[in-house]
């Protein structure tokens, strides 16, 4: 009677698991994010290193005012103002009908009322509510409105000229069809300070 060959598999299996990690580690880990970044330089330079604020000042150097991606905090009443809380990454988890989130919303439209009491309008929700990042940089186009005429008092402007840089740095949806119309604070800030954007 002929005795059965044992095999003992283990090795093969620990070798073929070892060369499996070590391929995925070189493709995912190396490769990949090679042809990517490559890709993203070639077809969108622009967007693939950070969407940044370049700006030339009047002694002609350049400076990095930051990122159109990024919210900055603007709060003196000359500046067009973004959502709460904007630039600090401060996301909140609480329930929009907390005890708490009221207090914080009445709280921003108090801060609001004392920065322009003349302005009875309605409080567009953006403007009291932050976004769910914190860094959110746009504003809808109705915050932006509700703005104008402040804005335009404080520079000594009129509404007409202040609506028409709203509307050079506000973006429509999406494929023209995602999302909403949205402006953007920092573009818009740095035109009434008449900075030159080279890009």
């Amino acid at each position: 009677m002929e005795e059965k060959k044992s095999t003992n598999t283990k090795p093969r299996i620990w070798i073929a698991g070892l060369i499996c990690a070590v391929f995925m580690t070189v493709f995912c880990g190396l490769i990949y994010p090679l042809v990517m970044t490559g890709a993203a330089q070639l077809t969108m330079p622009y967007q693939a290193n950070g969407s940044l604020i370049y700006v030339e000042e009047e002694d002609g150097s350049v400076v990095c005012y930051g990122s159109e991606l990024i919210g900055q905090e603007f709060t003196q009443p000359q500046y067009l103002i973004g959502r709460p809380n904007t630039g600090s990454a401060a996301a909140s988890n609480l329930s929009a009908v907390s005890e708490d989130q009221a207090a914080l919303v009445q709280e921003r439209i108090d801060w609001w009322h004392e920065l322009d009491p003349e302005n009875t309008a309605d409080i567009p929700m953006d403007l009291v509510t932050a976004s769910g990042s914190g860094l959110d940089p746009h504003i809808s186009p109705a915050a932006a409105e509700y703005q104008v005429p402040r804005i335009a008092r404080e520079r000594g402007m009129s509404e007409d000229e202040v609506r028409a840089v709203i509307a050079k740095h506000t973006d429509g949806k999406d494929f023209g069809f995602m999302g909403e119309d949205r402006v953007n604070v920092l573009m818009v800030n740095l035109e009434l300070d008449g900075k030159k954007i080279i890009s």
